[in-house]
């Protein structure tokens, strides 16, 4: 039930999912594959070992197999989104992204398999005969009524976790929206009374949830399109009828009189104020249309300003989103081998949810939701869908009900190590990421485009301008409007644009050029001509005049180009020497590598400030930081030279009383990335491998960050140019839209600074 607020084109979502290699998922091996040896172990003949073993013991092909991470998603495209019966086919693009989110959230292995049948005999059929397959199976858009006779037969005859995620992530995510409403409401479940719009799959599955945890069933007044589903009532199917109850109430309007909760799953609108004004105070409104609610949050306050309101939507507070679902869900089961996902564990995950809502809001996530969200409250009842806690607190609650109910058939013995291993899962980064999106919208900075005319900063201006992040400011000439026109964009005029030839400012600027530069042999006359062509300095002229808060640039020129004419206008933070990083983030590792743009040969004073200036980004960006200033030596073996500035920067971080994180140094890279070489020297300062790379000098860590970005298996981010008294970036020049935004992003929400 999550619907986002952010815009795109549908060229840009094309282009997404047709770059590079198509679509959104791939197979990368696990194990080492480079040698003769490599491939006789892992196929034949060294693969008969485990064949023989998972023969005699089935239960081991969890541990020689990739199994018990291993969760496919399936369907058959029969209610695809919000777009209806599109066929299995066209369903491939949200099981791949369903595929992305398990591994993204939950470090879940995930396949999507599509089956071309609406027959639930034929899809249960398939599904069932795959079960040595998979650990888990999670359906997804499949209509009802046959979804409910497929996850049932499938639960029936198999011996996995299997879960409809359109059905049980709402109820789970909606019902511990509602404990907390209840709870703040001063209602308890046994009491309240609830009227469900909507008998699809998803009202079905919220329907029986809550009345697992308590309401009780008269107290619950189901409808459909036709009205209030009753006893008696004659068109009503074996699973509709299982919530008729006994009243003469027959429309939404009779049934939302007196009523405390409106659990809405049905259209847009179908709420009106006057049926809200009905309600019981403090009223309990969730309206979960997709994409649009039965009645949106305004509406519902104006008739009723003591209600608690919750959506589907990210613009609004309290978001109904199933991505605080179910990653950690099958997180959880997986993680105990469970036989099946029970209500148990569901509620246990609603309860773990709504207890998480109401612990203090870490600072990353407030901060990303315009600091509106600092602690629990009638707007803030459910967590935010990328608060980094989730990870550990809801498969635990899931493993645990697991465990108690009987259906784990490998306990957890030591909960705390498990919670701790949860954490280890995944990259703090990539939170740090998401929340920063969230922190541009909820502060949008004005960000200049230096070069408005390549259609790469066009995209991305339009992406950052319909994502909600700010303002975009182009510099360009007259045809900027016409190329934003030709990229589909209905109002180009409604961009910013500034072009150096009609400025009402150049002369203001090529005057304030030639104070800083008139020493250097530059004459007025020229800087003038500066000014009106040079679209590095214009633009840096137009942050030094404060037209702007954010500069990118950089996808015309090379970096070091780019940055001698932004030095030209722009000064560096006082006392500090601007300095470059790179970003390598893995699936549950960052590693940070500086200075890889600006200075050839830094001296011991300038890798020490190196250190602690990339330290700072690395807490900014969730890790804390551990430091290793990179040599080919060893602590002095073997001997070379150029050796002394990287022991002059380890003697001056030594000499300081300020310095909180780990750092060692002159060490090559393997010692400082490889625990087990570590303890090759007892006097090792670093407690694990290191995360941030202090290289000796701009040559060898241009290199080593472009190898990587072209030979390695980690996302790269970066140059992130850090030191600057102004928000400057520049970018690679083969960065995509994508990067831009990124970099602009970043720097708007200040992580990088």
């Amino acid at each position: 039930m999550s619907e986002s607020n952010v815009k795109f084109s549908e060229s840009e979502a094309l282009d997404f999912h047709a770059k590079g290699r198509p679509g959104k998922i791939e197979i990368i091996a696990s194990k080492p594959m480079a040698t003769q040896r490599d491939l006789s172990l892992a196929y034949s003949p060294g693969v008969a070992v485990p064949v023989r073993a998972i023969a005699e013991n089935p239960a081991l092909a969890y541990d020689y197999t990739a199994k018990g991470n291993l969760v496919a998603v399936i369907s058959n495209g029969t209610a695809i989104l919000g777009l209806g019966n599109l066929g299995a086919l066209a369903s491939k693009p949200v099981m791949e992204g369903k595929a992305v989110l398990f591994k993204r959230f939950a470090d879940v292995d995930s396949i999507d398999l599509e089956l071309d049948t609406e027959d639930p005999d034929k899809f249960i059929e398939a599904v069932a005969l795959m079960e040595p397959s998979f650990g888990g199976i999670n359906l997804e858009d499949i209509k009802a009524p046959e979804c409910f006779i497929i996850e049932q037969a499938l639960r029936d005859r198999m011996n996995i976790p299997i879960m409809h995620d359109d059905q049980h992530g709402t109820a789970i995510i909606s019902a511990a929206g509602l404990i907390n409403a209840a709870y703040l409401t001063g209602r308890e479940m046994k009491d309240i009374k609830v009227v469900v719009n909507g008998a699809g799959a998803a009202a079905i599955a919220c329907t029986a949830l809550i009345k697992a945890m308590g309401v009780r069933h008269d107290n619950v007044l189901m409808c459909d399109r036709k009205g209030v589903i009753y006893v008696g009532r004659g068109d009503l199917d074996q699973w509709k009828s299982a919530h008729a109850v006994d009243t003469d109430r027959r429309t939404l309007a009779e049934a939302m009189v007196g009523a405390d909760v409106f659990l809405g799953l049905s259209a847009a609108g179908a709420l009106k104020p006057e049926m809200v004004a009905t309600m019981a105070p403090k009223p309990i409104i969730f309206a979960m249309a997709n994409p649009d609610p039965e009645i949106t949050p305004p509406e519902a306050k104006a008739a009723r300003p003591d209600a608690i309101i919750a959506t589907g939507r990210s613009d609004y507070p309290n978001q109904v989103n199933n991505v605080l679902g179910f990653p950690f869900i099958f997180r959880g089961a997986l993680d105990v081998h469970a036989t099946t996902i029970n209500e148990e564990m569901k509620i246990a995950a609603a309860r773990a949810l709504a207890e998480l809502a109401r612990e203090q809001v870490p600072e990353e996530v407030a901060a990303a939701y315009g600091g509106k969200a600092h602690s629990f409250g009638v707007d803030y009842i459910i967590p935010a869908p990328f608060d980094p806690r989730l990870m550990e607190v809801v498969p635990a609650a899931v493993a645990q009900a697991a465990i108690e109910t009987g259906v784990a058939r490998k306990p957890i013995e030591d909960m705390d190590a498990y919670r701790t291993s949860l954490r280890a899962r995944l990259n703090p980064t990539t939170s740090v990421l998401t929340l920063a999106y969230e922190a541009a919208r909820a502060n949008p900075r004005r960000v200049l485009f230096a070069e408005g005319e390549e259609e790469v900063v066009l995209r991305a201006a339009i992406a950052f301008r319909d994502g909600g992040y700010g303002i975009p400011v182009l510099v360009g000439r007259d045809d900027v409007h016409d190329r934003l026109r030709a990229l589909g964009v209905e109002d180009p005029e409604s961009f910013e644009v500034h072009n150096s030839r009609n400025h009402p400012r150049t002369a203001e600027m090529a005057d304030y050029l030639y104070k800083r530069l008139h020493r250097r042999g530059y004459m007025h006359r020229e800087l003038e001509r500066i000014v009106n062509q040079d679209r590095n300095i214009f633009a840096s002229l137009l942050m030094a005049m404060g037209e702007a808060d954010v500069m990118i640039t950089g996808v015309t020129r090379p970096y070091a180009q780019s940055f001698r004419q932004i030095r030209r206008v722009l000064d560096p933070k006082d006392g500090v020497t601007p300095f470059g990083i790179h970003l390598m983030v893995g699936q549950s590792h960052t590693v940070f590598i500086a200075d890889t743009t600006v200075t050839e040969r830094p001296s011991g004073e300038q890798l020490a400030e190196i250190a602690i200036q990339t330290a700072a980004v690395a807490r900014r960006m969730g890790h804390e930081p551990r430091v290793a200033f990179l040599s080919y030596s060893n602590f002095g073996n073997p001997e070379g030279n150029y050796l002394e500035r990287i022991r002059d920067a380890v003697k001056i971080m030594d000499a300081r009383d300020d310095i909180d994180f780990e750092y060692e140094g002159e060490m090559s890279p393997d010692t400082a990335l490889d625990p087990e070489l570590q303890k090759l020297y007892p006097f090792m300062r670093l407690k694990g491998p290191a995360n941030v790379l202090v290289m000796p000098g701009l040559q060898t860590a241009n290199i080593s960050a472009k190898l990587l970005r072209e030979l390695g298996g980690d996302a790269v981010i970066g140059p992130m140019l850090v030191g600057m008294k102004q928000q400057v970036q520049i970018a690679a020049m083969s960065s995509s839209a994508s990067d831009l935004v990124t970099l602009a992003v970043l720097a708007a929400g200040k992580i990088v600074r």
